[in-house]
């Protein structure tokens, strides 16, 4: 534990998110995307690492990978780096981004999609997320111009994707993968006999509610009880899913083995498919709520906006990314270099 942390396995984010999620779904967001932060500036230079954690090893780091919204001169001991990303989650109470650019390549006119490690002290927030749900994310714009990122704070996406699990740093005279700096290793004992709270909130309506017109139970009615079955069995196929990948991933990591495009391509694809579970059995609650839901202080309606703007995120749609990873299995180059 060099810079402090639990250094749990990535299964506990799931573990950690669906508690935080069911009192919140903006800090869960918000949570989850510090967490990858972490995972992701682990396998950074450990100059990188002595510079965000040494002095602050809570800092928290939010991001955005959109490469093409962002250019990056080389220049001296770094590059400088020129662009305005949306959807960055959290910026507003970070201590840290990684943006994302299109930087020179040192020995031709091409470029190559690469990383930075940008304090949030350089960084203009521009307050424009006003979304239908979310609202708590604070996933505004960012902008930089002209800010000079050091060397040891850039690592290009094709190095980071290949030495996922071993990314080098010279030290002295010896060769330190940066990933084996940190103990992957330890696990944590969590309950994971948590509701889930779109459905937690029905059971409590649905118990003690009438219908209008004729009086009866709603609990009465079959069809509640069948779209119930089916939405909790939506959600339970969900979580399993991505618990399974978390699980596998998790021993990729701990052997310092790096997936191959069909794995990496099957992870996201697999996610996208876990989302869309998610969404198809809360329009199922939400439908069964009927009139109730539509008014602004019932709970249900507000998580379902949640829902369906967090389904709108890029690695959530399901067309995009099974689609890459069909093309893993045809033995086709993927089209997204950060996979």
């Amino acid at each position: 534990m060099r810079y402090g942390g639990s250094e749990a396995p990535l299964e506990a984010m799931i573990d950690i998110l669906i508690p935080v999620g069911s009192a919140c779904s903006a800090t869960a967001w918000c949570l989850a995307q510090f967490l990858i932060h972490n995972d992701r500036i682990a396998r950074w230079p450990k100059a990188a690492q002595d510079a965000i954690w040494g002095d602050q090893p809570d800092a928290l780091v939010s991001g955005i990978l959109i490469p093409l919204l962002g250019k990056a001169k080389r220049v001296d001991g770094g590059a400088r780096l020129t662009g305005r990303w949306p959807f960055v989650s959290g910026i507003v109470g970070a201590d840290w981004c990684i943006l994302s650019g299109m930087m020179e390549n040192a020995t031709d006119a091409a470029t190559i999609e690469s990383y930075f490690l940008v304090p949030t002290s350089q960084v203009s927030i521009f307050d424009n997320w006003y979304s239908i749900g979310l609202q708590g994310t604070g996933s505004n714009d960012v902008e930089v111009t002209d800010s000079f990122i050091p060397a040891h704070m850039i690592i290009t996406a094709k190095g980071f994707v290949r030495r996922r699990f071993c990314r080098s740093v010279r030290q002295s005279r010896s060769v330190i993968p940066s990933a084996r700096l940190h103990d992957l290793r330890h696990s944590v004992d969590i309950d994971r006999d948590r509701p889930n709270a779109m459905v937690a909130e029905y059971l409590a309506q649905s118990r003690k509610a009438f219908t209008v017109m004729s009086g009866q139970e709603i609990r009465s009615f079959q069809t509640q009880q069948i779209k119930l079955g089916e939405a909790t069995a939506a959600l339970n196929a969900a979580q399993a899913l991505i618990r399974a990948d978390a699980r596998e991933i998790q021993t990729l990591a701990t052997t310092y083995q790096s997936p191959d495009s069909v794995k990496r391509s099957k992870y996201r694809s697999n996610a996208a498919h876990a989302s869309a579970l998610a969404y198809w059995a809360a329009q199922r609650i939400f439908d069964l709520v009927g009139a109730r839901a539509i008014y602004t202080n019932n709970e249900i309606g507000r998580i379902f906006l949640d829902i369906i703007v967090a389904t709108r995120h890029v690695t959530q749609n399901v067309d995009i990314n099974t689609a890459e990873h069909g093309r893993a299995l045809l033995n086709m180059p993927l089209t997204n270099p950060s996979l």
